[in-house]
């Protein structure tokens, strides 16, 4: 996970709801189901309510009929022993802001399908939409 019980490093709690019945809502639309609620969005979460932070990555800690939890990992920018430590200073580069809205993450990465490399990969790089707009363009 990249986690190391350093200065700089904080972990987040986040939980989601389990479960994929629709739940009640003004006139019937349902605009998706909790389970798919997932580590994503708990990340997203997160990082919007500590905006200085990074998250770095997150990782399954438990569950019950109701909820998953989750730690999310953050680090401190700015803080002076991630600075310094040249194996983590990458993360204070400001291109890495809010990794986790953009899907760059382990987990983010995993649900865009860029685990799969090769010729398999062909219809996911640069990213799914990207590539369906590449195959269906009228020329």
């Amino acid at each position: 996970v990249g986690y190391k019980a350093k200065q700089g490093f904080l972990i987040y709690r986040a939980r989601v709801k389990r479960g994929d019945r629709k739940t009640r809502v003004a006139k019937g639309i349902v605009y998706g189901k909790p389970c798919h609620h997932g580590i994503n969005k708990n990340k997203e979460r997160c990082g919007r309510k500590c905006g200085s932070l990074r998250v770095l990555n997150s990782y399954w800690v438990a569950q019950d009929a109701v909820y998953k939890w989750f730690e999310v990992v953050m680090v401190d920018p700015f803080h002076k022993v991630i600075r310094d430590d040249p194996r983590i200073n990458w993360i204070c580069k400001p291109v890495m802001k809010h990794r986790e809205l953009r899907g760059l993450t382990a987990a983010g990465r995993k649900a865009r399908g860029l685990l799969v490399k090769g010729k398999r990969a062909t219809k996911l790089r640069p990213s799914s939409k990207a590539a369906y707009k590449k195959h269906n363009l009228i020329r």
